[in-house]
């Protein structure tokens, strides 16, 4: 998927005006086309040119970041969350609870790939944590995740008579979503022939 540019945003002083319009809209796009909640308290949102645009602008309307240089090292890291050919990309955001964080963020520190799965009919993908590493689980409640879709897979999202969901099972914590909606799979269909024109 093509990456931002500092092209594709807004000033800062043309953003903040217009911040509540542009969440109230980002949150409305989220819940129909992106959120996928697996069980009580694990959530997986999608991310593509548009989630992205809208945490890009989070990000620089908080750290105040309008330098060019370090607005350009801002794109190019989170450029790297954009799916690439065949690929979808998502954050795995989970509720805690603040009297007991440490130890709720202990417990999902361990986590694997093959414990979240997408299922696609009868085929089931596990899948690739991709801030894996010590130092980016220092982040707290958010995991980086991909799932790398076959020919097989892609033709299974694309069939709408198949069952298409996501589940978690590890020790402590077995759930599954329920189906994705035609909104979230044409959505997701949408990303992946994008990426494919891109590439």
């Amino acid at each position: 998927m093509q990456g931002l540019t500092p092209e594709d945003l807004l000033p800062l002083e043309e953003y903040l005006p217009r911040r509540r319009e542009l969440f109230v809209a980002n949150q409305r796009y989220v819940d129909l086309y992106r959120r996928v909640r697996i069980g009580p308290t694990a959530t997986l949102i999608f991310e593509n040119r548009q989630t992205l645009w809208f945490r890009l602008h989070e990000i620089f309307r908080i750290a105040r970041l309008t330098e060019p240089i370090l607005v350009a090292r801002e794109l190019a890291l989170y450029n790297g969350l954009l799916p690439g050919r065949d690929q979808l990309h998502a954050v795995l955001l989970r509720d805690l609870d603040e009297n007991n964080l440490l130890t709720e963020l202990a417990g999902w520190r361990d986590l694997r790939g093959d414990e979240i799965r997408l299922h696609l009919g009868d085929r089931s993908l596990a899948a690739n944590l991709y801030t894996a590493r010590p130092e980016d689980r220092c982040f707290g409640a958010a995991q980086w995740i991909q799932f790398a879709l076959d020919p097989a897979s892609l033709a299974a999202l694309a069939d709408f008579d198949e069952r298409v969901y996501l589940s978690i099972r590890r020790e402590g914590y077995a759930h599954a979503s329920a189906c994705l909606t035609g909104d979230v799979r044409r959505s997701l269909l949408e990303d992946l022939d994008m990426s494919a024109r891109a590439a």
